[in-house]
Formats: structure tokens, C-alpha cells, sequence
């Protein structure tokens, strides 16, 4: 019995797990989560106390890997995490070497979107396929990409930043880019847009059912306007039009120059799957080479909303996987 352990590092919470694996799947013993811990000493020292605690409790004579998905930037081939935006404090830690020296097993560092692609590629929609591309669509917009049946990570672990990519010359920002992917499509983007969009209807005297006058403006979410958009408010079905709009010019762009089988949008996506998903097939349709679009599916994730559980499974099973080949 093969029994790895998974770190999932987040901004704001973190998970420990322990996953049992069973011939080609595998099966979550116990998660344990909690707030990120303010410096990364603390972080760390937090997650190992954890798992260790794990470990007794459930009787683990073995642990066979460590794997780790993190926010980035990083760089997994020396197991450093570099400067995440949303990790202050986490300069150039050297996470893998740090657990290795502790437990004395194969250790692996991956983004979150890396992580994420290969969970959905080994357990989830992009099963068997051999070129897909998973984008996170949450809190931000990036993306991990399968080619030729392996990951693929760029020369320094920069390969499938999508979300920096410019769209229009105007629009909300993300990613420091005013008009980019991460702009248009992501948590933050999303509220940023109908923040702006509910500005105007208030000045006309239609407010629209997620935001009642302009002082609750900071307190738009893209759940409230998700949640607004399927109770048919008009102005939160107009915010995800065109939302739907730039995903659906964005995939173009990606389906012509990469011809994947799949792409597996996580979180937004499968949430307003119903209104997205007729705008951004139209657009597809419109932009994309007819041959590549009719081999590609777009589809949510198949591990739904435990996907950041399996992302940190899917870099144990990596770094097992690395160590048996030397």
C-alpha cells in the first residue's frame, strides 16, 4: 500500500493530506486544513506538525512522497518558492530541500495550475487525453498545459501565463494589465467589471440586484453577481456576456496555437457553466480554426471543488514517479 502526502498553499488557507493510492486512482485518508500562518517559518513548521500528527494517527510505517502546490512564481526544478503575490514574506524559500532533509523522501514543488492540470489529466475530464489545457478561472486566471502527454512548464516555470495576455485595450485589471485575460475572467476581474457596469446603472436609477447603491461597490463578488445573473438580474447576465465574450477570444487564441483535445476550465466556469457557456462556444466558433475546434471539447473540471486536494496528490505521485526513474 502506497501512501503519500499532500501540501496544498493557498493565500489565505492551507491543507495537509494524506491520500492512499490505489492502482490507478486514489483515496483521500484524512484532510486537515487551516489560515495561512503569517511568515513562512510558521507556515512550514505548521504543515509538518500536521502531518506528522497524521502520520501517528493513522499508523503510517511508510510515507513514499511529498507533494506540494503552491501559488507562483517558483521553480520547481530546485523546489524554490520565489515571491507569490498573495504569500508575503515567501522570498526564495526552499520548501523541497527543507522537507526532504525532515523526511528523508522524494519531494515536489509545482504551481497551482501545473498541479491542477496534471490532477484533472491523471483523475479528472482530462483523463486519457494527451494534449489538454486546465485554467484555473478563480481567484485569478492561469493555466497548466499537458502537450505530448507530459507537463509542460516553459523554459523557468513560466509556460501558461495566460492571464497576463492583453485582450483589450481597456477594460479591469488583473495581473497588473488593465484589459487582460486575468482581467476579464477571473473572481477579481469579474467583480472589478460589474462594480464598474453597476456605477453607471445607479447614476441612471436602475440598480442592479447585486449592488443597491454606489457605497456597497467594494462589497461585489463575482459569486453575488453569479448568484444575480441566474436569478435574472439583466445587468449580471450583461457582466458574464462579456465575460463569456473574452474567455470565448481567449480559447481561440489557445485551441489555434496549441490544437488540444480538451480544455478543463476550473471554479467560475462550472458554476455559470449555463450562462458561459453559449457565449464562449458561439466565439469559438466565430474565431477558431474549424479543424482544431472539432477535436477540442471545453468542459468544467471533473474534480469539481476538490480539484486543489488532487492538484497536491498529483505532485506527490510526480516526485514519486522522478525518484523510481533515477
Amino acid at each position: 500500500m502506497t501512501i503519500v502526502a499532500g501540501l496544498d498553499i493557498g493565500g489565505t488557507k492551507c491543507a495537509v493530506l494524506l491520500g492512499r493510492v490505489e492502482g490507478d486512482g486514489i483515496e483521500t485518508v484524512e484532510r486537515v486544513q487551516f489560515p495561512t500562518p503569517d511568515t513562512p517559518e510558521k507556515a512550514i513548521k505548521k504543515m509538518t506538525d500536521t502531518l506528522d500528527d497524521l502520520i501517528k494517527t493513522h499508523q503510517i510505517s511508510e510515507l513514499a512522497s511529498i507533494g506540494i502546490s503552491c501559488g507562483g512564481p517558483l521553480d520547481s526544478k530546485r523546489g524554490v518558492v520565489l515571491s507569490p503575490p498573495n504569500l508575503p514574506g515567501w522570498e526564495h524559500i526552499e520548501i523541497v530541500r527543507m522537507l526532504e532533509e525532515q523526511y528523508r523522501i522524494p519531494v515536489a514543488l509545482q504551481n497551482d495550475a501545473n498541479a491542477g492540470a496534471m490532477a484533472e489529466w491523471r483523475w479528472g475530464a482530462g483523463k486519457g487525453t494527451e494534449n489538454m489545457i486546465f485554467l484555473t478561472f478563480g481567484t485569478g486566471m492561469g493555466a497548466g498545459l499537458i502537450l505530448n502527454g507530459q507537463l509542460y512548464s516553459g523554459t523557468n516555470d513560466l509556460a501558461g501565463e495566460v492571464g497576463h495576455i492583453r485582450l483589450a485595450e481597456d477594460g479591469p485589471v488583473g495581473f497588473g494589465k488593465a484589459g487582460s485575460f486575468e482581467g476579464f475572467c477571473s473572481g477579481g476581474g469579474i467583480a472589478r467589471l460589474a462594480a464598474q457596469m453597476a456605477e453607471v446603472a445607479i447614476q441612471q436609477g436602475n440598480p442592479p440586484g447585486y449592488c443597491e447603491d454606489l457605497e456597497s461597490r467594494k462589497d461585489i463578488t463575482a459569486k453575488k453577481v453569479g448568484e444575480a445573473a441566474q436569478a435574472g438580474d439583466s445587468l449580471a447576465q450583461e457582466v458574464f456576456s462579456i465575460v463569456g465574450f473574452r474567455l470565448g477570444r481567449a480559447l481561440s487564441t489557445l485551441i489555434d496555437i496549441l490544437n488540444p483535445e480538451k480544455i478543463v476550465i476550473g471554479s467560475i466556469y462550472g458554476r455559470q457553466q449555463e450562462i458561459l457557456e453559449p457565449v464562449v462556444l458561439g466565439e469559438i466558433a466565430k474565431e477558431a480554426i474549424p479543424l482544431s475546434v472539432s477535436v477540442c471539447e471545453i468542459t468544467p473540471t471533473g474534480l469539481g471543488e476538490k480539484i486543489g486536494d488532487y492538484a497536491s496528490f498529483s505532485v506527490a505521485l510526480l516526485a514519486l514517479e522522478k525518484a523510481q526513474k533515477r
